[in-house]
């Protein structure tokens, strides 16, 4: 179902789409392992910081500077403009420009599902046969911009961000972690959402995209998801409480059927706020930056770019220069309306 928006909200929104993609990411990033390291470290993270010198994967990243997460995601997103939407070719595209632009022979945090899939791509074989077996949560993380150009359309959403992970995620699992992201910020987008509609697109989105996955093994995202909301949700917990019941019970590391259902258990923690998700994000550690990423998106989806300070927007701006997070907005901003206007 699609659905008709006023101008200035939907831009608000695919904006707010985009800046929270890359907040929640840069929230996470100077974040540590587990909730324990990172209060250790830090108390709470409640502002865009540096990550420490010793960082496992970070070492010297500045205050702001997103990661792999976002980038993907913006790579990705130029290739939806520069071809009115999305396909197999453009995608991979996108990803091995992004690799190369990044050093990815040598780069640390280039994810292994990924790295798989460029060597295969780069060998000439089939789009279809590049991602099988890639079962880590690099589909997700770029998979915001797809929801973006699909205003209340989850299940057009859902099978747009599926597509977008076969070359490096052909997997059930990865094409429903991926799914569930672009649901959830197709839903958001939909003036007249609440929250659990949201929660909601992102377990119906997750089913649609297992199913146009190859088969593999892994636990159910959909399931998974659910149980994340719930963990979210517990009455009898404060936000310390529930943040490691989620990160006990439904971890916070690679596999996508962990990060994907992690990220919509900050969304239902954090009430939609884009600002409160990337400060639990970051408190729930491990793979927090990705995580952020697509918490953040939906967040910011929903609420609108105006929930993020303005501040911490330039704050983004200038710790990331070869990244026009304005310039993409307006450009998928574009391509959905012309999408709605079939």
């Amino acid at each position: 179902m699609h659905y008709i928006h006023p101008m200035s909200s939907l831009r608000s929104k695919i904006y707010g789409g985009v800046y929270g993609q890359a907040l929640g990411d840069a929230f996470g990033m100077p974040a540590l392992l587990s909730p324990a390291q990172t209060r250790a470290r830090f108390g709470r993270i409640t502002g865009l910081i540096a990550a420490p010198d010793d960082h496992p994967v970070h070492a010297g990243l500045p205050a702001g500077r997103i990661t792999d997460d976002t980038e993907q995601a913006i790579w990705l997103a130029r290739e939806i403009i520069r071809e009115g939407g999305v396909t197999l070719e453009g995608t991979a595209r996108a990803i091995l420009g992004w690799y190369d632009a990044i050093g990815g022979d040598s780069c640390i945090f280039v994810g292994p599902s990924t790295r798989r899939g460029v060597a295969k791509i780069r060998s000439g074989l089939d789009l279809r046969q590049t991602g099988l077996g890639g079962d880590t949560n690099g589909s997700a993380m770029r998979a915001s911009v797809v929801g973006l150009i699909h205003p209340g359309d989850v299940e057009g959403a859902a099978h747009d961000a599926a597509l977008t992970a076969i070359p490096t995620h052909n997997t059930g699992v990865a094409c429903a972690a991926a799914a569930a992201v672009a649901g959830a910020v197709a839903r958001a987008l939909d003036p007249s959402a609440d929250l659990r509609d949201i929660l909601a697109a992102a377990v119906e989105a997750a089913e649609i995209g297992e199913a146009l996955g190859a088969p593999s093994l892994g636990a159910s995202v959909a399931r998974r998801i659910e149980l994340a909301v719930s963990l979210a949700r517990d009455e009898l917990g404060d936000d310390a409480s529930r943040i490691q019941a989620i990160y006990d019970l439904i971890g916070t590391g690679l596999p996508a059927s962990e990060a994907a259902p992690a990220a919509m258990g900050v969304v239902a923690l954090a009430d939609g706020d884009p600002v409160r998700a990337a400060m639990l994000a970051a408190e729930l550690s491990g793979d927090a930056d990705t995580i952020g990423a697509m918490a953040c998106a939906i967040c910011g989806a929903w609420r609108g770019v105006e929930a993020i300070p303005e501040e911490m927007r330039e704050t983004l701006r200038l710790a990331n220069p070869d990244y026009d997070f304005d310039a993409i907005a307006q450009g998928l901003f574009e391509l959905a309306l012309r999408k709605a206007a079939g």
